[in-house]
């Protein structure tokens, strides 16, 4: 009979965790986590002992196999419990408490308790406990300090091992050994060329230069920038293709948007006729800048019409169309300029360029339909973007 039917409800379910959130199991011990069952823990936390025999990790796991034999011992028919140990990271801060969580409901899939008893070195209650609370009731906190010989040995021995950890850890040595040691070698490289009274002044420059550096993350973006490098795969040749036509095409707008302000500028304006200029100077800057625009927003165009080429895109049809009625537009604006210079040139050109723009735009659209429907096995595209097409 299984113990639900005896009691007649879901038996309590108390796990016994231990916190690890320096992540020393995986560093020192090379154990991955989290680490499930007495056994497990017992082997991890003896493991962990040979590695570093100071390590209070290993003491807090000790403790928490201990919690674990004397609550089964005491246990209630209703009671069924388990230990276990989930680890951080060695880094600390957002990246450790994130892998707590992520083993914490690892170990809850497996055994989904209704309450927590946690055991940790006491270093890290106030940064574990909340994020322990917030996903399973905590009924108990058993905290491990690590008792020391008072004297005065062992107290030098303890500030040696701080020490030679502040000194053998790059994340602490570059700042407390670092900076130090390029400040004094720069006062030997003034000292060297009798130049010790501008010491004061480099010594400003280094220090606001690191702490810049510092500040902004500086030496982080340059990390991120190093790896992205090495680590940077050219995209297809399509893609290029399209990206260098792109930069021609902004290139070529920018020097016709160019030519035709200069142009433009050359007109003599003042606030008593700048209404009556304002016609002649908007003809002259469309005229001197309309052939390069055009040429630029073409080309842009033509270098993603070959990408959507090769990869077998129905955009390529409506591209083409753009490129024709973008090419056509040079004949309306060259009208345009033409009537606003010089209006006794009659409007005729351009309303006829207008019209042919118009039919253009019907017989391209007429084009893609036709050639879609007899090309459709040729392109790749969206059930959406076909019915699109179709329905218009």
């Amino acid at each position: 009979m299984s113990l639900e039917e005896r009691k007649g409800g879901e038996p309590r379910k108390i796990l016994i965790l231990c916190v690890d959130r320096d992540g020393d199991l995986s560093v020192k011990a090379q154990i991955k986590t989290p680490v499930i069952g007495r056994d497990n823990n017992l082997n991890a936390a003896v493991a962990l002992a040979l590695r570093d025999p100071e390590e209070a990790d290993a003491n807090a796991m000790f403790e928490a196999v201990r919690i674990y034999d004397r609550l089964l011992g005491e246990a209630k028919p209703e009671e069924v419990f388990e230990v276990a140990t989930v680890a951080g990271s060695e880094f600390g801060g957002v990246s450790a408490d994130r892998k707590i969580v992520t083993e914490l409901n690892e170990v809850l899939k497996q055994f989904p308790a209704n309450e927590v008893i946690l055991v940790t070195d006491g270093y890290s209650d106030e940064a574990v406990l909340p994020l322990v609370e917030s996903r399973i009731p905590v009924s108990s906190v058993r905290r491990i300090i690590i008792k020391h010989s008072e004297s005065i040995e062992a107290t030098a021995a303890l500030f040696l091992r701080y020490i030679r950890a502040l000194v053998e850890n790059p994340r602490y040595s570059r700042v407390l050994l670092g900076l130090p040691g390029v400040l004094l070698l720069l006062l030997g490289v003034l000292a060297v060329f009798n130049m010790v009274h501008y010491y004061l002044l480099a010594f400003i420059v280094v220090l606001g230069f690191f702490l810049f550096v510092k500040g902004f993350g500086v030496d982080k973006a340059v990390k991120r920038l190093y790896v992205w490098l090495k680590e940077y795969s050219p995209p297809p040749m399509t893609v290029q293709i399209s990206i260098f036509t792109t930069l021609i095409g902004i290139l070529c707008i920018g020097t016709g948007i160019y030519l035709g302000w200069d142009t433009a500028s050359t007109v003599n304006m003042n606030w008593e006729n700048w209404i009556s200029l304002m016609p002649t100077v908007t003809g002259l800057f469309l005229k001197h800048s309309k052939d390069l625009v055009i040429v630029g927003i073409c080309v842009a165009l033509i270098g993603r019409a070959v990408r959507w080429y090769f990869e077998r895109d129905a955009k390529l049809l409506r591209n083409l169309a753009s490129i024709v009625l973008i090419g056509w537009s040079r004949q309306i604006l060259e009208a345009t300029s033409t009537l606003l210079i010089n209006p006794s040139m009659g409007y005729e050109v351009l309303i006829f360029s207008i019209v042919v723009g118009i039919l253009l735009g019907i017989v391209s659209f007429l084009v893609i339909i036709v050639v879609h429907r007899s090309f459709k096995g040729f392109f790749k595209e969206e059930k959406g973007r076909v019915e699109e097409l179709e329905e218009g």
